[in-house]
């Protein structure tokens, strides 16, 4: 276990190398078994065709599932904002991803509150913040989208809009998710910000159209104080698609990623000639120049520009993005760091 101290207090990151290759191999078993052809590749700025669409991309190795969910969209002809939604949905109905939807871990008063946004492609957004009891954060961000004149909804209004509009409420606790609360609880006095198993999913998706959408959504840091809000609602930080240029979502610490609005600057360094990879490198290095201790901080960021070239970037080695063409099947890399 790793402990920093910083900006935001007494910090410990826990190893997470084993949970993630147990993830990688159970996705790589579940690929073979529907024929999907699912690697996890040891080059670390794929190279794909300037004309590969549709495609999609997302954060971490449960991208890989969800990934399949929105290639399945994409390959019908799909809407690229549909394919977005299906595929994170399939991330916060997994239990055993331990920081979003079902099962996550809860604040420091043991209340799972989840987050999310959602962007299309004609610039339209919608977010929550804070919503408790709802599977689905990313399907009431989209009703947000349509169904209101307003972006963001937070809280109790969050989930009474939802409930009315249709959605169930139901308990997200899972026993994991209870059991480790209580431990938690028990062992930390006074209560440190924990950054362990924080991989938020965000994803963007290309359709045969050419447009582009993306979603983001999280259950925040483990253990976090009550009311915390991260950036992953947040439009621009989190998540910021612009469809005459590309798209980009971020996983990591929000702070340092609300402090530096940094998907919105990728798009706009993408909009001014970089590469989604340098625009990613570059957001990163910003961060990193502009937030103290910020390389002790997990930020990372993937994006995909109108050319349906994709690139990413992080503080650390320990990210890892899959991405989905038709050309190359569904695969798993490893992003470049700054260390």
């Amino acid at each position: 276990m790793l402990i920093f101290k910083s900006n935001l207090g007494a910090i410990k990151i826990k190893n997470t190398m084993k949970r993630k290759t147990f993830l990688i191999q159970s996705f790589s078993t579940l690929a073979g078994i529907f024929a999907i052809p699912t690697t996890k590749l040891l080059a670390k700025n794929p190279s794909l065709d300037k004309k590969n669409k549709p495609l999609v991309i997302s954060t971490w190795p449960h991208g890989l599932e969800a990934n399949v969910a929105a290639w399945e969209v994409l390959k019908e002809n799909g809407r690229a904002l549909d394919a977005v939604e299906k595929g994170v949905r399939v991330t916060e109905l997994d239990p055993a991803v331990t920081s979003v939807g079902v099962g996550s871990y809860p604040d420091r008063d043991g209340n799972i509150t989840l987050d999310a946004s959602i962007m299309n492609e004609q610039g339209n957004c919608g977010a929550v913040a804070y919503l408790q009891h709802i599977k689905n954060p990313i399907s009431v961000a989209r009703m947000v989208m349509e169904k209101t004149p307003h972006v963001m909804m937070a809280g109790e209004g969050a989930l009474q809009f939802a409930l009315t509009n249709g959605f169930k409420k139901e308990d997200l606790h899972t026993n994991f998710s209870r059991q480790q609360w209580k431990e938690w609880k028990k062992n930390h006095n006074p209560v440190p910000i924990d950054l362990h198993n924080h991989d938020t999913i965000s994803m963007l998706a290309i359709d045969y159209k050419g447009d582009i959408s993306g979603a983001c959504t999280t259950g925040g840091l483990a253990y976090k104080q009550p009311g915390r809000v991260g950036d992953s609602p947040i439009i621009g930080a989190g998540l910021y698609v612009d469809n005459e240029v590309g798209g980009a979502g971020a996983t990591g610490v929000g702070e340092v990623i609300m402090k530096t609005l940094g998907t919105h600057l990728i798009v706009e360094l993408m909009r001014n000639g970089l590469s989604p990879y340098e625009a990613c490198k570059e957001a990163v290095m910003r961060a990193v120049k502009k937030i103290p201790d910020a390389e002790n901080l997990p930020v990372y960021y993937i994006a995909v520009n109108k050319q349906g070239e994709v690139g990413a970037y992080g503080t650390n080695t320990a990210f890892e993005y899959a991405v989905y063409t038709e050309s190359k099947g569904n695969i798993l890399h490893q992003a470049e760091s700054v260390f």
